[in-house]
């Protein structure tokens, strides 16, 4: 005999299990609690529950927030093509991170390689003829002109785009970077300031309109001479650090067939060697450091180094007086 089951007891079945599903988080936060009547055992009603909807096979909530979430998060559509206005998202990105890894360079760097851009750009939109008429260094229009942006146009123009452009911007960013994080801002300034006018008058002599990779080889020549004698990578070889201006001249050489590619560097090791002597050699030696950053430099772009220096001539002092003590008067 077989037996039957009602129709309205399916049906009150079924009915459960929807209000059961309809509750499931509500019932499981206050079960999991353990506050429904101040009774904790009615916990175990929970999983009682989510047994019961295993069984009738439905979809949690909570599955399904987080199937709609990766729905609404992705940039793409549920059939995978792209969303409409997902690629301007993307141009959007990576122009702000440009623009963040601009922002972080150091601020005279940063100057002078936007100096540098806008020289190439105003070069492109004019022609070889007129960007030579407008930037190069020409005494005369300085002096009695008073075109006095040229020295600067001089020491930021270092021709069109090309290879050798992209790795005279990339020894810029880098020896440049290094001797500010180095020495400060503000001793960058004097720094740069110097070559300007040494490279100018140096132009002037051998007839040079354009001296930016000058000023590149003068701060590797000055960067090198701070630790001479460490090993470094140059192409494939191993050379200590202060051939490497000499390894650059000489690659260029060989790269345009002609020994007048090296006067460029030539008078970046001069006016690199000139500040440097005068900067660390002559102190040494009992000389003025005339080329010390002023004050009102060192306040405005590095108040940090102004008081690291206090602090060292008042432990200088310090240790002079602790060295003194003890002495007998007269002695």
């Amino acid at each position: 005999m077989k037996m039957r089951i009602p129709t309205a007891s399916v049906a009150a079945f079924f009915l459960l299990l929807n209000l059961l599903s309809g509750i499931d988080a509500r019932t499981s936060s206050i079960f999991g609690s353990g506050k429904l009547f101040g009774k904790p055992q009615l916990a175990q009603s929970a999983p009682l529950a989510s047994s019961l909807l295993d069984i009738r096979g439905g979809a949690s909530k909570r599955r399904f927030k987080s199937k709609s979430a990766s729905l609404t998060s992705s940039s793409r559509t549920a059939s995978g093509k792209k969303k409409v206005g997902a690629a301007s998202v993307e141009k959007k990105s990576a122009v702000a991170d440009t623009m963040q890894k601009y922002k972080k360079i150091l601020p005279l760097t940063r100057i002078y390689i936007t100096m540098v851009g806008a020289a190439t750009l105003l070069g492109l939109v004019l022609g070889e003829e007129l960007t030579q008429s407008l930037l190069a260094l020409d005494p005369m229009r300085v002096m009695y002109g008073m075109e006095l942006w040229r020295p600067f146009t001089a020491a930021s123009f270092i021709g069109p785009p090309s290879i050798g452009w992209l790795m005279s911007g990339y020894y810029l960013f880098e020896y440049g970077s290094a001797l500010e994080r180095a020495y400060g801002t503000a001793q960058h300034i004097v720094f740069l300031l110097s070559q300007i006018i040494t490279l100018s008058l140096l132009s002037v002599l051998v007839g040079q309109p354009f001296f930016a990779p000058s000023v590149i080889t003068a701060m590797l020549h000055v960067l090198s001479r701070s630790m001479p004698h460490q090993k470094v990578k140059w192409l494939v070889f191993t050379v200590p650090y202060w051939a490497l201006p000499y390894g650059l001249m000489a690659s260029d050489v060989l790269q345009a067939q002609s020994a007048t590619a090296a006067l460029p560097h030539v008078m970046g090791i001069l006016s690199g060697h000139f500040y440097h002597f005068h900067k660390f050699v002559w102190p040494k030696m009992g000389g003025v450091d005339w080329l010390a950053a002023p004050d009102f430099l060192t306040a405005r772009f590095d108040p940090d180094a102004r008081k690291n220096a206090a602090k060292e001539s008042v432990s200088k002092a310090l240790k002079a007086r602790k060295r003194n003590k003890g002495r007998k008067l007269g002695s």
